[in-house]
């Protein structure tokens, strides 16, 4: 039994100009897939045949295998972030909108503050859009592989800030990659569905 490297959900020239489908050839058939793969390497002598994606995070977390930890964090990480991704042209709608204008004024005033998370994360990790305990929107993030999954957040939307996220198209720009993903190619519609607070399901997996 063993996890699988998720496909795209778009084809992987859909984001152009704003990502490339050379980034997604490393990032998601590279850097993705080598998590997969380690994390895979490690089922049978880890005892972890039969577990989800998520019951291996948590293990790896309950018992401070940090190895583990990472990667198989990094698969479910990877497989949200994706989902986040959508061709130009969606906007925030409905209770979303209004959580948006609630907390943060406009959608231009959270995007803002998104980017400065990102921006601001040092070294590798992901800034995140999460419900916090209250049923609020807070804007947080978090370091190397470290995600919701094990924490009482409920995760909207992520934005990856490891380097390989944007060396290709946009070398050590950092702020440009932020503003130009955060400003054209959100899937403000599978944002708007996690306010269900299923979200963490939408990136698991079962093992083949």
């Amino acid at each position: 039994m063993a996890f699988e490297l998720p496909p795209l959900p778009f084809d992987k020239s859909a984001l152009e100009p704003h990502m490339s489908a050379e980034t997604f050839d490393y990032h998601h058939g590279k850097h993705h897939k080598a998590y997969v793969d380690k994390t895979n390497g490690w089922i049978d002598e880890k005892g972890l045949a039969g577990l989800s994606l998520v019951e291996v995070i948590n293990k790896a977390k309950q018992t401070g295998d940090k190895g583990l930890f990472n990667n198989s964090a990094q698969i479910w990480n990877h497989t949200f972030f994706w989902n986040c991704l959508a061709p130009a042209g969606q906007k925030p709608e409905g209770k979303l909108a209004s959580l948006i204008e609630e907390g943060y004024g406009s959608t231009d005033e959270l995007l803002k503050k998104l980017a400065a998370e990102a921006v601001n994360h040092f070294a590798s990790g992901w800034a995140w859009l999460v419900l916090d305990e209250s049923g609020k929107l807070d804007v947080t993030s978090y370091h190397d592989a470290d995600t919701p999954v094990v924490y009482d957040v409920k995760p909207l939307l992520t934005l990856d800030v490891w380097e390989h996220a944007y060396y290709i198209d946009y070398r050590n720009a950092r702020p440009k990659f932020a503003e130009t993903v955060l400003g054209n190619i959100i899937n403000w519609e599978f944002v708007a569905q996690n306010l269900d607070g299923e979200g963490v399901s939408r990136a698991d997996q079962q093992q083949a």
